[in-house]
C-alpha cells in the first residue's frame, strides 16, 4: 500500500506517551504508532456508525417484517 508522510501536531505530553510505547517496544517507532492509532480509531467510528443506525429501527416493525407470511404457511412445512 502506498505510503503518504504527513506533518501532525500534537500535546506533548501525548507524544511522550508515543515515545514511552516506542521505547518499551510495543511499536517499532512514531509512525505505526499513531498509524495503528487512527485505523483503531476509525474501525471503531463505523462500528458505532452501524450501532447508530440500527438503533433508529423499529423493532415492532421489522419484527412484523420478520414474521410476515409465517402464519399462513405453518401447515405447508414439511414434517420432519
Amino acid at each position: 500500500m502506498a505510503k503518504t508522510k504527513v506533518a501532525i501536531t500534537m500535546d506533548t505530553s501525548l507524544l511522550s506517551a508515543v515515545d514511552s510505547l516506542v521505547e518499551q517496544q510495543i511499536f517499532p517507532n512514531r509512525s505505526r504508532a499513531i498509524q495503528q492509532a487512527v485505523q483503531e480509531k476509525l474501525d471503531r467510528l463505523r462500528r458505532t456508525r452501524l450501532a447508530r443506525q440500527c438503533a433508529k429501527l423499529d423493532p415492532a416493525f421489522e419484527r412484523s417484517l420478520a414474521e410476515e407470511g409465517l402464519a399462513d404457511d405453518s401447515t405447508a412445512w414439511p414434517e420432519y
